[in-house]
């Protein structure tokens, strides 16, 4: 299952040595309905080798803010604490993994 991330756990988690993927993401939001599932699927296959969660944008507004998202969904990637890579909108699932598979 994604890890649920807030803004007071955001920055420790990212700054940890695991490759972390976070998906920005609200309830009223479609697509981020459809890549919901995306999420929590790559979340159960790289357990123990990334972390994989997601950041409700109307919950957390202080992260959204600081990393400049405009529109969700967004998924960003970090590598010992640094942005390494982003894809915002819906995505294939091959996508995103390509993506976290160049961050491990």
């Amino acid at each position: 299952m994604a890890l649920q991330i807030t803004d007071e756990s955001f920055n420790k988690l990212i700054a940890g040595e695991l490759p972390v993927v976070i998906d920005f993401w609200a309830e009223w939001c479609g697509p981020c309905k459809m890549i919901g599932p995306i999420v929590e699927e790559l979340a159960k296959e790289y357990e123990g080798k990334a972390i994989v969660g997601k950041l409700n944008v109307d919950d957390n507004p202080d992260t959204p803010l600081d990393y400049n998202i405009r529109s969700i969904p967004t998924i960003l990637f970090f590598k010992k604490g640094e942005l390494v890579d982003k894809h915002v909108g819906a995505a294939q699932k091959s996508l995103l993994e390509n993506k976290l598979k160049a961050i491990l």
